[in-house]
């Protein structure tokens, strides 16, 4: 958690995102706050604000140029040395940490009502909700969850979709890896005999013709990075949608 420079009661009027999940969430909350985005930040559909970048190599130079009161950022998307760049800018950075559901729920509110000084969104009461009330899953499953191939890196301990997954009935296979994001052998993968195989469309963008041939005789989901990875609006309808997409890779197996 980053300590900001602004003065006592100093207003966030201008801010700008190096986390594509927490522009959507200030977009969906203060839209008028943003005016800086990553090259990455694809929601809502309609944002039209400078790029500066990618999250992985922001354009500190015009990040400055803009004058935000707030930078924020990510301690997993986005690298130390951009944020230290930034810092010796003596902008304001607010760096989050998600590795769980509850943990996104407390930076979420930290940054919108905390740092920017907004209302609580009625969607992120929405979301706190929609995950409370999620049912009992009828069976315990377990779950390869690659995020890469070439090599193949897979969930392993102590992450935000994990923790997700989790809520749903389905258990990591590599829960208990000593990585977060461990490289590990397709054979290997195999060898394991797990219920399905969960492919998202980020960070690897796996498609039905790209990932579920690697595993067959394996249930393959396909999965929404939106909805697995984000911390943001998307929350409210991802464990429905998750549901969902989980229940009719198994039921065509």
């Amino acid at each position: 958690m980053a300590h900001l420079n602004r003065g006592h009661g100093s207003a966030v009027r201008r801010v700008v995102s190096l986390v594509p999940s927490l522009t959507e969430a200030v977009a969906a909350t203060a839209p008028g706050l943003l005016v800086g985005a990553t090259d990455w930040c694809t929601h809502p559909a309609d944002l039209a604000v400078p790029r500066i970048g990618g999250t992985k190599n922001p354009d500190v130079a015009a990040v400055v140029a803009l004058a935000p009161d707030l930078v924020v950022a990510n301690e997993e998307e986005n690298r130390p040395a951009d944020l230290a760049a930034l810092r010796a800018a003596r902008l304001d950075v607010l760096v989050t940490e998600v590795r769980s559901l509850p943990q996104a729920f407390t930076e979420l509110d930290r940054l919108l009502t905390g740092a920017c000084g907004l209302p609580r969104p009625g969607w992120l009461d929405a979301a706190e909700a929609a995950w409370r009330d999620v049912p009992a899953p009828p069976r315990p499953l377990r779950a390869v969850v690659p995020i890469w191939r070439r090599p193949w890196m897979v969930l392993g301990r102590d992450t935000f979709a994990g923790d997700l997954l989790d809520r749903l009935g389905v258990t990591l296979v590599h829960a208990g890896h000593a990585e977060r994001y461990p490289r590990i052998p397709l054979p290997e993968l195999l060898d394991a005999r797990p219920d399905l195989v969960v492919l998202p469309d980020e960070p690897y963008r796996f498609t039905a013709d790209d990932g579920p041939e690697a595993f067959p005789g394996i249930p393959a989901a396909l999965v929404s990075g939106r909805h697995l990875t984000w911390y943001g609006p998307s929350l409210a309808e991802a464990p429905q949608v998750l549901a969902q997409v989980l229940a009719r890779a198994l039921a065509v197996s």
